[in-house]
């Protein structure tokens, strides 16, 4: 079972990308923030700097569960856990939609390599139950930029 304050928090997490395909989809929505939300925080920007942010944010997650690991497994571990934060960095640019299939593909890689992880024995039992509900909106959430921008 997912622990609750986990499953919040992932929940949570969502919400700028929740918001963002919003904007997209319902254009009108941009206007509820009025003067107090900047364009950075509106439509799909919102949603791919908060996901290059969470690639960043989720290979120190996999760099410390490469803690758990020994010899050999765990210099793999540690190689492997900074691959989405350099994905994001080098591979989220360029025009919003090309952009967010750049932050698509990197999120299908970081479940990989939660698979990975969990597959050692490294990740809490409930994790990858976790990643595959976070995962699957964040995909659908990434894929309006993609067939709309």
């Amino acid at each position: 079972m997912i622990p609750r304050s986990a499953l919040f928090l992932g929940l949570a997490g969502l919400l700028p990308f929740l918001w963002g395909a919003l904007n997209v989809l319902y254009p009108p929505s941009l206007a509820w923030g009025g003067t107090m939300l900047s364009p950075m925080f509106k439509g799909t920007y919102v949603s791919l700097t908060y996901g290059t942010v969470i690639l960043s944010f989720m290979s120190g997650v996999l760099w410390g569960f490469a803690t758990k690991a020994k010899g050999p497994a765990a210099a793999l571990g540690y190689g492997l856990s900074v691959i989405p934060a350099l994905w994001a960095f080098f591979m989220v640019n360029g025009q919003p939609g090309d952009a967010a299939v750049n932050l698509a593909a990197g999120f299908v890689g970081l479940l990989l390599l939660d698979f990975s992880f969990a597959g050692q024995g490294l990740t809490p039992p409930w994790w990858i139950r976790l990643r595959l509900i976070l995962t699957a909106v964040v995909l659908a959430c990434l894929a309006v930029p993609i067939l709309y921008e």
